[in-house]
């Protein structure tokens, strides 16, 4: 899940279960504690290891297992730290920490949260790490669900909009205009990634947020509720949204399975894997045998889905080899719907890793976290590296040649 949401999911839980006492560094270490996890992300900008994503980022920061010895940690240096805060800034003078044990609790509350929401995502964390490097992942949720973040932070706008009777109608057409703009936005970039996104559903959610701002704010009705009350709700909203999403999980990996069964396809691995922009829009992914079936659907079509078929190449020399690698070994540990292939481009020969997990919604070009290994004409290993027209794309790194493999003969690129 993306940081903006875990941020604005950790400040819903402080407003709605710590903010009685001491509620300004309460909703500070929810909020904090809900954004620490992804501190792992330094270690991939320190270490410059490509496969730093897979290796750091999700592990002992995203852990059950660390949790506790983070959020002690994180209290004690609050606690230590706000004296100093409040001589140094005035206006923080009024800020004051809660007992020890209870800051602990919440900044626990908070990197749990991040813990749940990333194991909500297809990607996937490491819940139990150093006791198990195993990713749990129930892929309920994209990595960026505008959707789910609006749930989350609507209720808290609400109660800023209705503080102030004289200026709530001009607070909530500011956040109208805003929430509006942000939808637009989203239907663009979801148009732009090659992903179907219907425009009435712009309008549509135009139409839910000013009823969610004007009716409030009209006579006073908003501030009847307090805040906690509005995060509450908030909170309630968001677990209703994540139950509507594991129905449509499941019906979407029931259509994936009868496809498998229809054909007598062989499951290895099966998966009905998040989307955008919706909630109702899947990809599923049926693993076996050399072979893997991947679709996009739409759950408001009817009919059964077509898939497409990616079968692996046939083993040869270059596979096994890069097989033995320790980041390829790596890269397998984390690739749940892989496809390989093995082919001769020019001089030299490559084989590409593909995870199908993160489908893009252009059909043309690599998915998302393709691997490469690349080998030279005398069967030297030259180059390894997340594929650079591919997302988050890293340099390839060049490597000292490697013991020489026989030449043997490859089948040629196949053309687009």
């Amino acid at each position: 899940m993306d940081p903006v949401t875990h941020g604005i999911t950790g400040a819903l839980l402080g407003k709605a279960f710590f903010s009685k006492r001491e509620e300004r560094v309460a909703i500070f270490a929810a909020t904090l504690g809900a954004i620490f996890p992804d501190i792992d992300i330094l270690a991939e900008l320190v270490t410059r290891d490509p496969l730093g994503i897979v290796k750091y980022h999700r592990a002992i920061t995203h852990s059950f297992v660390g949790m506790p010895v983070f959020a002690v940690l994180l209290a004690v240096l609050t606690r230590a730290l706000l004296p100093w805060v409040r001589r140094r800034w005035p206006r923080f003078q009024d800020w004051e920490a809660p007992p020890l044990w209870l800051l602990s609790v919440i900044y626990g509350v908070g990197i749990a949260s991040h813990i749940v929401l990333d194991g909500m995502t297809s990607f996937g964390t490491r819940m139990w790490y150093p006791i198990s490097s195993r990713r749990v992942a129930w892929d309920l949720l994209f990595i960026v669900d505008f959707s789910f973040a609006a749930i989350l932070l609507t209720p808290q706008v609400i109660p800023w909009i209705c503080r102030f009777p004289e200026k709530a109608r001009g607070r909530a057409l500011k956040m109208w205009l805003f929430f509006t703009g942000m939808s637009l936005l989203f239907w663009v970039l979801a148009r732009g990634a090659g992903y179907s996104f219907r425009f009435w559903i712009v309008a549509a959610a135009s139409a839910v947020f000013a009823v969610l701002f004007f009716v409030p704010a009209g006579g006073g009705a908003g501030s009847r509720l307090t805040r906690a009350h509005w995060s509450q709700i908030g909170v309630v909203a968001a677990l209703a949204y994540l139950l509507v999403c594991s129905v449509a999980h499941h019906k979407a990996l029931l259509q994936a399975k009868r496809f498998a069964d229809v054909n007598h396809i062989g499951i290895e691995r099966i998966g009905a894997l998040p989307i955008p922009p919706s909630w109702l829009d899947w990809g599923e992914a049926v693993r076996s045998v050399g072979v893997l079936f991947e679709t996009q659907v739409d759950l408001r079509e009817p009919g059964p889905p077509i898939f497409n078929v990616i079968p692996d190449s046939l083993p040869d020399e270059y596979i096994t080899r890069a097989s033995e690698m320790q980041s390829v070994r790596l890269y397998w540990t984390f690739a749940r719907f892989p496809s390989v292939q093995s082919f001769r481009d020019g001089n030299q020969h490559v084989v590409e890793l593909g995870e199908n997990r993160f489908q893009s919604g252009m059909r043309r070009g690599p998915q998302p976290f393709t691997y490469e290994v690349i080998f030279d004409a005398k069967g030297n290993l030259v180059e390894e590296g997340w594929l650079t027209n591919a997302m988050l794309q890293s340099r390839m790194r060049r490597l000292i040649p490697q013991p020489t493999l026989p030449p043997p003969s490859a089948p040629a690129k196949k053309s687009p």
